[in-house]
């Protein structure tokens, strides 16, 4: 009888076993497809007109009406990449590609980000870690900086956050200066993290590692860090047809245009 019993045990650790290793080699397969097709998109695209949003969302009536406010307000889109770093790239590539408009302004953006290193290793940041990131980062800019002509200037950024090297080193060291804001400013972050975490503790898990979604917080720092604002227009299932607007931080004046839905951000134009 006892017998009996033990194989009946194994039997069902077996069977439990087995159901786990083909969990696991589902789950497997999913993040192999959903690799498959982020890759098979540019890090960042060419300008698309707004219109063409209609196109994914053909048979989707909530999408659709919103859709149709989002277009009286702005003519193209630029898609970046789902991979957890489009907010990242997104807002690099765009400020970037606004203050090429003015030399001035790109001059002043220049000079802090000359000095941003510096801050991160005062900071306790390892010069070592930080070092790499920054000199792309300011190698990305200088070449940029060089072409006087503005269309090639852009021509230039575009294809360099293309590359995926140059793009996700651009995207790391704006993850670290991120991270280095919100401990700067640790007192009035704090408030925002939920649960136990410490602001360093966020920074290390949420901020700093790649392919880490952006939230409200890391957008507020970003923004803090390079000193300008953002436009957010959220689409979602919520109710009416009207798109959701907001300036962050409150009160300034947003340079860069982003629209998010649901786990994605991607860059408007007026």
């Amino acid at each position: 009888m006892e017998e009996k019993v033990d194989g009946e045990q194994t039997n069902d650790s077996s069977k439990q076993e087995n159901q786990t290793n083909q969990d696991e080699l589902i789950l497997a397969q999913q993040r192999q497809i959903q690799q498959e097709i982020s890759d098979s998109i540019p890090l960042v695209s060419e300008l698309d007109l707004i219109s063409s949003l209609n196109v994914e969302y053909s048979s989707d009536t909530v999408y659709l009406g919103k859709i149709g406010d989002l277009s009286s307000k702005y003519k193209h889109i630029r898609r970046t990449r789902p991979d957890g770093n489009c907010f990242f790239r997104a807002f690099t590539y765009a400020y970037i590609e606004t203050l090429l408009e003015n030399r001035d302004d790109f001059e002043a953006f220049y000079k802090l980000a000359e000095g941003s290193k510096d801050m991160l290793v005062d900071l306790g940041f390892p010069k070592f870690t930080v070092e790499d990131f920054y000199d792309t980062f300011m190698e990305v800019l200088r070449r940029i900086s060089e072409l006087k002509d503005i269309d090639e200037a852009k021509k230039e950024m575009h294809t360099l956050f293309n590359e995926q090297g140059y793009s996700d080193y651009m995207v790391v060291y704006l993850r670290l200066l991120t991270s280095g804001q919100l401990q700067k400013e640790e007192a009035f972050f704090t408030c925002f993290i939920e649960g136990d975490r410490s602001v360093a503790d966020f920074c290390h898990q949420e901020v700093e590692p790649m392919y880490k979604e952006s939230d409200h917080i890391h957008i507020i720092a970003a923004c803090s860090v390079l000193k300008t604002g953002v436009k957010v227009i959220y689409m979602d299932r919520g109710v009416g047809d009207k798109v959701t607007e907001h300036d962050l931080p409150e009160g300034t004046t947003p340079l860069v245009h982003l629209l998010y839905r649901p786990g994605h951000y991607d860059i408007l134009y007026l």
